[in-house]
């Protein structure tokens, strides 16, 4: 659906599946990111829970137990042996979560600490670690549980510029202190 909507104008918007593999996950994520450079990488994944539009505000490194689409786990249970514990994305989700829901869209939005470890988390964890925190991840309710794909992808679309918004505006206040 954010693909039919996309984004303005002088945003590149690469969309992907990432399968629920942690093997895929540790191969594809680090390409995708040396094959795009981007600015920001937006993850999204439904949770059966999720009965609103949830920012992550982190990724975990440990504590993956769960069996992956083709019956594997990591037997170190982690994402990257000797990462840190927890890594927080650079966006401020708080002010996202904010901004998005002064909208008045017929989403709600929610922030979150923890991703679930599983396919998602361990997703997330990998991107920031990867990024330096130059991640999101943003967990959906299943379609029509409640909201329709039309009303994901609006909202998708509001959190994504929202994330960019101050990701630049960060990135001003960074180059104006350096230049002094």
């Amino acid at each position: 659906e954010l693909e039919k909507l996309g984004l303005r104008d002088d945003v590149d918007l690469h969309v992907y599946e990432v399968p629920v593999e942690y093997q895929t996950v540790q191969r594809l994520i680090p390409a995708l990111w040396k094959k795009h450079s981007p600015q920001l990488v937006v993850h999204v994944g439904v949770s059966g829970m999720a009965t609103t539009v949830t920012l992550e505000k982190c990724g975990h490194n440990v504590g993956y137990k769960g069996l992956d689409n083709c019956r594997f786990c990591p037997g170190s249970q982690c994402c990257v042996e000797g990462g840190p514990e927890c890594i927080d994305s650079i966006i401020d989700m708080d002010a996202v979560c904010r901004r998005v829901s002064a909208l008045g869209l017929d989403v709600t939005v929610t922030i979150s600490k923890d991703a679930g470890r599983y396919l998602c988390d361990f997703t997330y964890y990998t991107s920031l670690y990867q990024s330096r925190g130059r991640s999101a991840f943003v967990h959906v309710p299943p379609l029509g549980k409640p909201y329709s794909a039309e009303q994901l992808g609006r909202a998708l679309q509001a959190i994504i510029e929202e994330m960019l918004e101050i990701l630049e505006h960060s990135e001003d206040k960074i180059n104006c202190q350096h230049e002094h």
